[in-house]
């Protein structure tokens, strides 16, 4: 299955302008922020990616999967992989997912794969 995504950056610009670091703790591990650079496109991007992670598996986020199952991190070559947690493998029987994230001016998009 594939899933896509996109969000506006202001978006994420103005929940974190808003209620800090904090905000982006509540969709992102310290890790990710760091690996990433915390740039606001990328934090936006990540957003994106974990969205669309939630889409190929079939369930969006809630319940069944949420932000902190999905991990996104950078394979040997730097580009963006999400690792699943070991609840949401065992859930969905899957652990990595490739995925592609851009951003331009105002929008972050990210698509992912769930292979089967």
């Amino acid at each position: 299955m594939i899933g896509v995504d996109m969000i506006e950056i202001r978006r994420i610009a103005a929940l974190k302008e808003r209620f800090g670091e904090r905000a982006l703790r509540r969709f992102l591990s310290q890790e990710e922020i760091a690996v990433f650079g915390g740039r606001i496109e990328s934090l936006a991007g990540l957003w994106a990616a974990k969205e669309a992670v939630s889409k190929a598996l079939g369930v969006g986020i809630g319940a069944k999967l949420g932000f902190h199952d999905i991990t996104i991190a950078k394979n040997g070559e730097g580009a963006p992989v999400a690792l699943l947690s070991s609840r949401a493998s065992k859930r969905f029987g899957a652990y990595k997912l490739p995925v592609s994230i851009t951003h331009e001016k105002n929008y972050a998009i990210a698509v992912a794969l769930k292979q089967f």
